[in-house]
């Protein structure tokens, strides 16, 4: 087996198979421990912008992909988006949403390690994670601005795309990666290893939603000492 088989066709559906695998090993048996582990009380002031920044610049960049990767090139020329109106939407639109995840990246490094209270609570995982994420994130800008502005525009919906979509419909043509800008390669890399590590990382907290919060009985707070104050009782659930 050659390194393009190793890589682009056993390298992704490893991934595939420890990112679901892990997701349902880490529910069953570690539900206490699916969270964020927040730190908030320890740090806010740089936690308030940066934390936003990170996850709606994150998110508008998983929007991105998914447009470039998972919906065909035909879709879009169909409804009369044009190669060149999207690679000028991917790099303006793009570019600033890595950016402001890069930024906002920045931002919680500096307060993870810079800050004691929050540097204590910082476990080994925890580095792996900012180092996996400082790593696509960044290689990702870095390819935006490489092959889309310095280069001169690469269509990778030509060929990263088409690979993408046939991994995940078991119909595996590796060869599509082989003429793949080596920028593109390494953040796809990097991106496969990042879920691969998924379920095992506070990174879990992104399947979760509080669906039950609003039928959740409210927290009662109770004294030793009986009802204190002249305030009436107002009993929760």
């Amino acid at each position: 087996m050659n390194t393009n088989l190793l890589v682009w066709l056993v390298l992704p559906y490893l991934s595939i198979i420890l990112l679901i695998g892990g997701m349902i090993w880490r529910y069953r048996t570690d539900q206490f421990g699916w969270t964020s582990r927040s730190s908030q009380w320890n740090e806010p002031s740089i936690l308030r912008w940066s934390s936003p920044l990170f996850h709606f610049g994150i998110l508008f960049v998983f929007l991105g992909h998914v447009l470039g990767l998972v919906i065909p090139q035909s879709w879009t020329s169909t409804i009369g988006i044009t190669e060149d109106t999207y690679h000028v939407m991917a790099t303006v639109l793009g570019g600033a949403a890595g950016l402001a995840a890069l930024v906002g990246l920045i931002g919680l490094l500096y307060r993870r390690f810079m800050t004691k209270s929050v540097r204590l609570t910082t476990t080994t995982m925890d580095i792996v994670t900012y180092v996996l994420l400082t790593l696509a994130v960044t290689l990702g800008c870095w390819a935006t601005v490489h092959q889309q502005m310095i280069v001169g525009g690469y269509n990778y919906r030509d060929t990263i795309g088409p690979w993408f979509r046939s991994i995940a419909l078991f119909q595996p043509r590796p060869e599509l990666m082989a003429t793949v800008p080596l920028d593109y390669k390494i953040h796809v890399m990097a991106g496969m290893i990042l879920f691969s590590v998924w379920p095992f990382t506070r990174l879990v907290h992104v399947v979760s939603a509080p669906v039950s919060y609003p039928t959740r009985p409210y927290v009662i707070y109770r004294s030793k000492n009986g009802h204190l104050g002249s305030s009436s009782r107002h009993y929760g659930w």
